[in-house]
């Protein structure tokens, strides 16, 4: 059993740590995107100050601060998706390892059990190994739905990053 609850610890500890090591990228790249972003529009703001002519302030507002900013947006965007789907990959991970050590436990418990039944026992044995073997099964259902959930989450990871990769194309076909 100590042997057990080490092993549900240390998961823990790793799921705290990609969990962690996720918000400090996160914030990495809103600290990132926020200093380019202002120099960027330093860039800009100076720039349009030394243009007099108003049409052409908006020319290049509409041309080139808002495209630029669209990029930005976008690309911020597939960092951020990409930070998720990385820390889902670990915690999947680290979700198949718990559930194959408690399988691992719970069958040396059984054989353990089963090689130490007293003669004349078979009948709770052979009742004791169907509840086993259920409960094995039911191991695999969580698995199962556990990967599938993970795999899900992938999914929509995905689609939002191509969705958001299909919009700026998608505008500038329209124009």
């Amino acid at each position: 059993m100590g042997k057990s609850q080490q092993t549900a610890m240390d998961s823990s500890k790793a799921a705290g740590r990609v969990a962690m090591e996720s918000a400090q990228a996160i914030a990495q790249i809103n600290q990132k995107t926020a200093q380019e972003f202002a120099g960027l529009i330093q860039q800009r703001v100076s720039a349009l100050m030394k243009t007099q002519d108003p049409k052409t302030v908006f020319d290049d507002v509409h041309a080139k601060v808002l495209q630029d900013a669209a990029k930005e947006v976008t690309h911020y965007h597939q960092q951020l998706l990409e930070i998720l789907r990385s820390g889902n990959q670990e915690l999947a991970a680290i979700a198949e390892v718990m559930i194959q050590d408690s399988k691992a436990d719970l069958i040396h418990f059984v054989n353990d059990a089963t090689n130490n039944a007293p003669i004349g026992s078979e009948a709770y044995v052979s009742v004791f190994k169907t509840s086993f073997n259920i409960a094995l099964q039911n191991f695999e259902l969580v698995r199962s739905a556990m990967t599938e959930s993970f795999e899900k989450f992938d999914k929509s990871m995905e689609s939002m990053t191509n969705l958001k990769s299909a919009k700026p194309s998608t505008k500038k076909s329209s124009e």
